[in-house]
């Protein structure tokens, strides 16, 4: 499997759980992420698969590319407040994508995956950028590392947000995911309270989370 099978898989997964009839009943009310709705979490979760086929379609810019660890680093939206600008405006961008209704929104979300399943297998690793995240781009395939964590965290915010469990992704999905959110929580923690979050309960610390 590549990381290109992984993404489409996953996004397959979290678009299972978008169109159970739970997400639907309670569209309109408040997810389990603070100032997030239902609806914006989903069209959030929308977001990590829809922009692709053009960025993947469009030339590539001469920006720096840099890694996708290096863009974390640069982005430092892992440290901002819940009502930051930037928060504010991920949650606004949820609502609008949710605003063409739940049924819509999957449906171009499977129409998607559908182009990207004739045109991703073929993309080399080639730089990507997002408009948003700065005058700089990532590899594709690091940018799919990315929204596969996007897709799996989400996935269990939306699954607790409305009494479903929270779906099962394949096993080297999870290994991949793990691994992006350890390195993240380095950058937040010392080596050592990761080391024994891992390995020593009774010297565990609180909080090892990657943001």
């Amino acid at each position: 499997m590549t990381i290109k099978d992984d993404f489409l898989a996953t996004a397959r997964i979290a678009l299972e759980l978008m169109r159970h009839q739970q997400v639907g009943e309670n569209w309109d009310k408040p997810s389990a992420l603070p100032e997030f709705g239902v609806s914006g979490l989903v069209g959030h979760i929308g977001y990590q698969a829809l922009p692709l086929p053009s960025m993947i379609s469009s030339p590539v810019g001469d920006e720096p590319v840099v890694s996708l660890m290096e863009h974390y680093a640069r982005a430092n939206w892992t440290e901002l407040e819940v009502d930051s600008e930037f928060h504010t405006r991920i949650r606004a961008g949820g609502e609008k994508i949710a605003a063409e209704g739940r049924d819509a929104l999957c449906d171009r979300f499977e129409q998607t995956l559908g182009e990207l399943a004739k045109t991703l297998p073929g993309q080399d690793n080639r730089p990507v950028r997002m408009p948003h995240w700065g005058p700089w781009a990532v590899p594709l395939d690091d940018y799919l590392v990315s929204r596969l964590m996007e897709f799996v965290v989400h996935s269990d915010d939306l699954a607790v947000s409305v009494g479903l469990d929270t779906p099962e992704f394949p096993r080297h999905v999870n290994e991949t995911v793990i691994d992006l959110l350890t390195r993240m929580s380095l950058n937040r923690h010392r080596a050592v309270d990761l080391v024994r979050a891992f390995s020593r309960k009774e010297r565990a610390p609180q909080d090892i989370t990657a943001f």
